[in-house]
This record gives structure tokens, sequence and C-alpha cells, in this order.
């Protein structure tokens, strides 16, 4: 039995006799003596005070533990590592999945779709994703100016052979022909049959 108090005279020198030191609250290998004098050694594994920790279950990553209010908890949040998001659609909204991300991940747009984001296929002048369009209206086409008959019935103006599309369509006069005949009226004829 070790000495808890020890008096000099009328000097008290050491007294542990109100001391309530206990091995599972001294923290684990450190070393003191109890009331009774005995040495102890403690058996406390853990060094922090958790009492104000909130951290839940899903905002721990999956099977990692932590201490929360002097319980340990292990993680639910789920390791997404590096996600591969991509956008097919003009309108397309990608969610994010919930959890963790190792910052390796990338939004991109669609391989197919953005093959067809190139200059070529852009108005001249106008940008899209960074691509700035080189296509000109007229560029391998070619307009026709065309001259029209008015007849007496409906006609589709179209262009030749060769063009693409009709710059400008002149309609002639619709012909208008008065002739003096044998009865001493005239013969009026508007317009042309065709042919």
């Amino acid at each position: 039995m070790g000495n808890s108090k020890i008096i000099f005279g009328n000097e008290t020198l050491m007294d542990l006799t109100s001391d309530t030191v206990e091995a599972s609250k001294l923290l684990s290998g450190t070393t003191a003596h109890g009331a009774d004098g005995e040495p102890i050694t403690g058996t406390c594994t853990y060094d922090m005070d958790t009492s104000e920790m909130d951290a839940t279950a899903s905002e721990i990553l999956a099977t990692k533990k932590a201490g929360v209010n002097g319980n340990v908890i292990t993680g639910t949040m789920a390791n997404n590592g590096g996600v591969t998001l991509e956008i097919d659609e003009v309108d397309d909204e990608i969610a994010i999945p919930i959890g963790f991300h190792d910052g390796s991940g990338k939004a991109k747009l669609n391989a197919t779709q953005k093959a067809k984001i190139i200059a070529e296929n852009i108005k001249e002048g106008v940008e899209i994703l960074g691509v700035t369009g080189t296509c000109s209206p007229a560029s391998g086409i070619t307009a026709q100016s065309k001259s029209v008959t008015p007849y007496t019935t409906a006609q589709q103006v179209t262009p030749d052979s060769g063009y693409d599309y009709l710059s400008q369509v002149t309609v002639g006069a619709i012909a208008y022909t008065s002739v003096l005949n044998a009865a001493g009226g005239y013969t009026v004829t508007i317009g042309t049959v065709a042919p």
C-alpha cells in the first residue's frame, strides 16, 4: 500500500486522499497516483472532448469512423471518386451525385455533339462555346436572277439546274393586244397562253 498523505510536524506535505483520478479517465500510458497512494496507469484511449462535434454518418466517408458526442460514428457518404458527366442536348441539366468527389471529375459535352461545333457549321461572326463561325451565307451557294413571262394559268417559278436559289425574279408585263376586227370593233387579247 502506497502513501496517500504525508504530514511533517504540523505541515501537510502531500494529501492524495481526496483525488478522484481513475485509470479509465487517465490517458492511456500516463501514470499518476490514486487516492490510496498507489500508482495508476491510464487506460483511456481518447484524448479529445467530442461533446460539441455534430457530424452525421452521411457527412462522413463510407466505412470511415469518427467520434461524435462521445460515440463512434461509421460514415455512409458515397465515395464517387472522379465522376464524368456528359451533356447531350442544349437543355440538359445533369444532376451531380451526392457524396465525396476527389476533384478529378469533369462535366463535358458529348463527343458526337462536340464534333458538330466547328467553324464551318456556324454562321460567320457568331461564337458558340468558344468557336467563332466562318460559314458565309453565300459560301458555296449559287443564286440565279431570272425573268419570267406571266401566263393565263398559274406557274411555279424555281431556279434552273445548277442554281441553289433565286436572288431576283422579274415578271414581264401582261401581254395586251387590241386589233380592229371585221365587225368594226376591236378584238382585245390579254395575257399569254402557256406553251
